[in-house]
Parts: C-alpha cells; structure tokens; sequence
C-alpha cells in the first residue's frame, strides 16, 4: 500500500513525547551517496521521518536498537557524549571506519534506569566513552539528525527478555518521557519481516508482506491495543527482528495513549521488510 493511501493524520498539541517511529538500519544505507535504486525509496522514506521529527523541534532522541543485543539485562546509554569509530563486525566490507558524534543526555537516561530498576526490571547504566556503538543506532540516525545535533539515548534489545517484559519496560520509559519537561521522540530501529536470504534486492514473502500490511494499517489507524495482540503471532511467523522485541518497546512507548499513524514508505533488505512509521499523539 503506497504512503499517499494512508493520509497525514492532523497533529495534536506539542507533549513532552512529541513523536514515535518506527524505522530502518540496513547497512547499505549508512552511505547515501551509495544507496542502491532498490533502497532508494527507503531512503527518501528516512528522509521524511527526520522532516517529521524536526517539525517537533525535538531536545532528546531515545532508540531502541535491535543489533545492540544484550542477553540477560537491558542496558540505556547514559554517556554525555557518543563519540567513536564503527567497523560493523557483521559486514565490514559495507561499514568500515565510521566516525561518528552525538550528544547524549546522562540525566534522563539515569532517570529510565531508575525508573525500571524501580518496577523490577534488570536496567543498567552504561556511562563508558569507549564503547562502540551498533550500525542499528549509527545508520538511521545519519538520517534522522544528520547534523548531529539532537542528544541521542540507545538502548539494547534483551534475548532473555519476554515481548511482555519488554513491552513493560516501554512502558516503564514512555512514563518517564511523558513526566519529562524536554520534547521527546522515541525510535524503534528494526525490520519487522526478517527471514533473511541471500540478495539484497529480495523482498518477504507474499504472505510476509501480506502480514506487514495488516500490521502496519492497524498502526496508522491507532489501534495500538490490536496491534499489541497480534504481535506475537506475527513476530513468529513472519521472524520478526529481534523477536519483535523492539516493537514491543515502541508500543509500550506509547502505552494507551490515543495515536495515528503516518506510512512514509517501505524497502526491503536480503528477504526483510522495512517500513517507516510515524507515530503522532494526539490531543
């Protein structure tokens, strides 16, 4: 389903978290001057997402990325600064010799550790300026704020961690965000169809794509609870990234707030979907 057919839903007032998005990684992107004509409308489509973003005038970036993959904890960078050099290890002959710089914002990343150490969760602080961060953080935000000049926070998605858990803990940071004074928008970065071929240009299946549709007009038209519902069946039969893990987070997010969805476009990557999603609040 093209974009054009899922409309621009009408924006509510500005909240404390203005925007949330789901959105792309894939690492034949991270240059886009390099991007193939197969991923170009993927690019445009990140493109958009970062016009929507800035339309909110955003003072933090909180990512979840599913190729920072944590086993048993759940860990929130709260380092002032990014700052590192990224050789992907799964495909160094894509992202090699990266450098990168962003702001972070320490105060409120300790404050959503905090808040799910509170509720019981195994959240840790990782305050370290050499550690090296993910492609799934680095690709999109060269999108998102190519100037660099939004404070970003990533967190890991956890094997060990049921979609329940980690759709608590969304919920446990969209909490924190809403309480927040700071403008803030949520990014979920991950595929949602990922059985992964050889042959970067092959989409999913039929009946994949048949599932991502369904999925992603529930999205659009704000039915976040359904949506909820149906993700873990569809996470397993369409092998969502990370389990599905990531959406879980964005919807607990969002938690039972009223939302509508904006579609911005689509790409595939080796056999994955990649949809680009915005989420708007509304009043």
């Amino acid at each position: 389903m093209s974009p054009e057919a899922r409309g621009h839903p009408e924006r509510g007032d500005t909240v404390s978290l203005a925007l949330s998005i789901l959105g792309t990684h894939t690492p034949r992107m991270c240059y886009p001057e390099k991007v193939q004509d197969f991923q170009k409308p993927l690019a445009q489509a990140m493109y958009k997402a970062s016009e929507r973003l800035f339309s909110v005038d955003p003072e933090v970036l909180v990512l979840v990325s599913t190729h920072w993959v944590a086993s048993f904890n759940h860990y929130i960078d709260a380092t002032p600064v990014h700052e590192g050099v990224l050789t992907a290890m799964e495909c160094p002959d894509l992202i090699s010799n990266l450098h990168y710089r962003y702001p972070g914002d320490s105060e409120l990343a300790k404050a959503l550790v905090a808040a799910g150490r509170a509720a019981g969760l195994p959240v840790i602080a990782v305050e370290d300026p050499t550690y090296v961060w993910d492609y799934g953080s680095v690709v999109p935000l060269r999108y998102l704020t190519p100037a660099a000049n939004v404070p970003v926070i990533n967190m890991t998605v956890c094997l060990t961690a049921s979609l329940e858990e980690s759709y608590q803990l969304g919920r446990i940071i969209g909490r924190v965000l809403r309480e927040s004074p700071k403008r803030a928008v949520f990014f979920a970065s991950g595929a949602l169809a990922h059985n992964l071929v050889r042959g970067p240009e092959r989409t999913p299946t039929r009946m994949e794509r048949k599932m991502e549709d369904e999925f992603a007009d529930l999205l659009v038209k704000g039915d976040l609870e359904t949506a909820w519902q149906t993700l873990p069946q569809f996470a397993q039969l369409a092998k969502v990234e990370s389990g599905g893990r990531h959406v879980a987070t964005w919807l607990g997010v969002m938690g039972d707030d009223a939302f509508r969805g904006e579609y911005l476009g689509w790409g595939p990557s080796s056999g994955s979907g990649n949809p680009v999603i915005v989420m708007y609040p509304q009043a």
